[in-house]
């Protein structure tokens, strides 16, 4: 392609609708988590299977596409092309979306999770194609700035799902609360996915019918990597085998017995749920004063102690049988993350003493990124998953279901806003222009998130000084100099910090804190990806695709985090996302040491790619 090739405006104009619903779906996932629990009467574990069965779509189509192409020499997206493989990917995705209207039609929870399932296993598809099909959309030498347009609305996607689903589950922008849940009706979120499914088969029309796309073929044969496929396979058999004695534990006979007490007193726990959350309305009113305030909540103070004293023996009954079972759970999930973190470094290992049929895992720099896009992802998904759940703690508001949509949005909006600010560098901006373009975008994508929500009559007055932590990110961005290892490591820093003070304090410090994880994460993505393949040569498209399996970690760490906060609580499950932060630190300063050692510049790399 010469580099007068002229951009395919209505091509990329169709295909960045693709990214878009990715970042739609996924986000809005994290409205859908709470408003399953409540729905359903699951626990914080059981509500994280839909990310865990939308994670792990992608992880398994990932894996399936290098098998096939493992086994017959050739990748299987190149030899259909970029065009018909997002064509099949959509139209998987339509499925998905059909399969999703016919369970929640039925009510059944399971049912969602397989519609979720194959919506994901359609995009694990497109995500392959739909990177390099953006590059032959026009100038080889403008096709970054194609994929960072193309994550630019991916982000968008992110900031206005939440807002669309949570107003298809609560319909409007009135506070339901959590008790009423179980009696809405779920039509609006058929018509959700019958809209949804219809877009999927319209951009899949556009796509097959449209005669001036390129196919997008390639014949490039695959490199071999045997010990590498294998590998992945066992360790796929491993998380089965991990996670199959956590779901069969909720058809034992100590679950069922769990269910059948808290059956026995759920009138007196529904007047004890009812009665907490007229206490916090009489902290918010205006018109009481504190005297009469703090009579009508001392009268309810006493009822509420009265009814939980007459269940007290019940609640420690429960207790009992459900500490050892939450344990034996916890354990099971921990050996799944062992298998993970375990059969990656494994395979680093073992490519190092010999590394014929490794392929691009030979490379310790693939390997750990590997590891660090699972932990990203992870995260990033974890992070945002969770947060509905802390908002119901009266020390984080006593928030319902339906009012926390606009601090989901504003955590996916703080990807968005990092993400607007990354791509101002693929624009040839002199050096003081960029310097008050770095200022300006964050702002705008700020005012974007509030006024989008405002516009969807969701109060944001709460967030609006939430600008001093975008302005914050600001100072790290100029601070990082574009720089893939030293971003990561400033940005990684920066998101245990917030963790950190999540963790330590409550209220709006808290809240703002974790909201402040999404503007951590959102330059994460290229930063680990170009440190991941810089030196990796012919092995690049190999590693970028095991790269894109470790998505897997959306799958993984959430739930981990669901089922820590049923034991310790939701709020001490942050430790977490702490963690995860502090592994992508080491990454950056390792893999930094790793690439020295192999003769690269690491400063003269610059960060690319659309997430």
């Amino acid at each position: 392609m010469s580099s007068e090739t002229k951009t395919n405006y209505p091509a990329l104009y169709t295909l960045i609708t693709v990214f878009f619903f990715w970042g739609f779906i996924a986000a809005g996932n994290s409205i859908f988590i709470p408003f399953c629990k409540n729905y359903f009467s699951l626990d914080q574990f059981q509500s994280q299977l839909i990310d865990f069965a939308f994670y792990t779509a992608y992880y398994l189509g990932a894996l399936l596409l290098f098998i096939f192409g493992a086994v017959n020499g050739k990748d299987l997206v190149g030899k259909w092309g970029y065009k018909r493989s997002i064509v099949y990917g959509l139209l998987f995705s339509a499925l998905g979306a059909g399969a999703m209207i016919v369970a929640v039609e039925a009510n059944v929870y399971a049912g969602m999770l397989v519609g979720l399932f194959i919506v994901a296993l359609g995009f694990s598809l497109q995500q392959t194609a739909a990177n390099p099909f953006a590059v032959l959309l026009g100038d080889p030498k403008t096709g970054t700035s194609r994929q960072n347009l193309a994550g630019g609305i991916n982000s968008f996607g992110t900031t206005i799902g939440p807002i669309i689903v949570g107003f298809a589950l609560f319909g409007t922008a009135a506070a339901v609360s959590d008790d009423q849940i179980k009696g809405l009706g779920l039509d609006k979120v058929i018509l959700l996915y019958v809209g949804v499914g219809i877009l999927f088969l319209i951009a899949a029309s556009v796509f097959f019918f449209s005669k001036k796309l390129p196919a997008g073929i390639s014949n490039e044969p695959m490199e071999k990597a045997n010990k590498a496929m294998t590998t992945l396979i066992i360790m796929t058999g491993l998380l089965a085998i991990m996670f199959a004695p956590v779901f069969n534990s909720y058809n034992s006979p100590e679950a069922k017995k769990i269910v059948e007490i808290e059956k026995s007193i759920e009138p007196i726990t529904k007047d004890i749920k009812k009665l907490s959350d007229n206490l916090v309305k009489i902290k918010k009113d205006k018109v009481l004063t504190e005297e009469e305030k703090n009579i009508a909540s001392e009268s309810i103070k006493s009822e509420i102690k009265v009814l939980e004293l007459s269940v007290e023996p019940q609640h420690k009954e429960i207790q009992e049988i459900r500490h050892p079972l939450e344990k034996y759970r916890m354990y099971w999930l921990s050996g799944a993350l062992l298998v993970i973190v375990g059969g990656l470094l494994f395979a680093n290992r073992s490519a190092q003493k010999k590394n014929d049929g490794w392929g691009a895992m030979k490379y310790p720099q693939l390997v750990l990124g590997m590891l660090a896009i699972f932990t990203y992802v992870g995260v990033e998904v974890a992070v945002g998953s969770n947060l509905g759940e802390l908002l119901k703690l009266p020390e984080f508001g006593s928030f319902q279901s339906s009012e926390i949509a606009p601090y989901i949005s504003m955590y996916w909006g703080s990807l968005m806003i990092g993400r607007w600010a990354g791509a101002i560098s693929v624009f040839n901006l002199t050096a003081s222009k960029r310097k008050l373009a770095l200022i300006i975008v964050p702002l705008i994508a700020f005012s974007v998130i509030i006024g989008v929500n405002t516009l969807a009559q969701q109060d944001m007055s709460s967030l609006y000084y939430y600008v001093i932590c975008v302005l914050l990110q600001v100072l790290v961005f100029f601070l990082s100099k574009n720089k893939p290892a030293r971003t990561l490591i400033l940005f990684g820093l920066m998101g245990v910090t917030a963790m950190l003070i999540g963790l330590f304090s409550t209220g709006t410090v808290a809240i703002y804190a974790f909201l402040a994880g999404g503007l951590a994460c959102s330059i994460m993505w290229p930063s680990i990806f170009t440190l991941s393949i810089t030196g990796l040569g012919k092995y690049t498209a190999q590693g970028s695709a095991f790269l894109v399996m470790m998505i897997l970690g959306g799958g993984i760490i959430p739930p981990i985090q669901g089922k820590l906060s049923d034991i310790i609580g939701i709020h001490a499950s942050y430790v977490i996302p702490v963690i995860c932060f502090s592994y992508l630190t080491f990454f950056a300063i390792a893999v930094k040491g790793i690439l020295k050692r192999q003769n690269i510049d690491v400063d003269a790399i610059e960060a690319e790619g659309a997430h």
